[in-house]
């Protein structure tokens, strides 16, 4: 058990990268197919383009895309804030900062958010409380903070590789549960 969120961190990355690229690559797989129900016909997803070790967001953003589902990636901005943008399909992302890939289509503001019925957000953890261990940013922390402002309601989930699901994470009071975990094995409900 760590009660200290950096040294989680620092645990939960490097597990990340021992990780193979055929595990990842099968795991990313598996997410999509998890994900895709909880995005019903009709809704706006909001996403993000994962990148090193992450869980695998590529088949998903894919198999949305195909099924014409609104797709918004984020773009973050120099304040750690987020914008938003469609996702328009791989070709249309470019490198961004961070080794980041956004996508490049108009800006369509930081409230974009709050028009999506179902918002994935990175973390590392969440614990079965439904309390996510983000990359300590706190982008995201301002995306539900934004959401709540604005009476917004999405389904708010985070992708995990499955022993990424635990126990207890270190929270402050400041940290916002998610409703659901996304792992290869299923969908977690909180």
């Amino acid at each position: 058990m760590y009660n200290d969120k950096a040294a989680l961190r620092s645990h939960l990355l490097a597990e990340r990268r021992a990780l193979s690229p055929e595990r990842r690559a099968a795991a990313a797989l598996a997410l999509a197919e998890r994900a895709l129900p909880l995005a019903a016909p009709g809704t706006t997803v909001a996403a993000y383009v994962s990148v090193g070790a992450e869980p695998g967001t590529g088949p998903l953003l894919e198999l949305l895309r195909e099924r014409g589902v609104p797709v918004l990636l984020p773009v973050l901005l120099a304040d750690n804030d987020l914008d938003w943008a469609r996702y328009e399909g791989v070709e249309r992302l470019a490198p961004a900062g961070r080794g980041l890939r956004e996508p490049t289509g108009p800006r369509l503001g930081p409230a974009a958010i709050t028009a999506a019925d179902l918002v994935l957000l990175p973390g590392l953890a969440v614990d079965r409380r439904g309390l996510r261990l983000g990359r300590g940013g706190g982008s995201y922390d301002r995306v539900v903070a934004r959401l709540a402002r604005a009476g917004a309601e999405p389904l708010l989930a985070t992708l995990l590789y499955e022993a990424e699901l635990l126990d207890r994470v270190p929270a402050e009071p400041h940290d916002q549960p998610v409703h659901a975990a996304v792992t290869p094995a299923g969908v977690h409900r909180f």
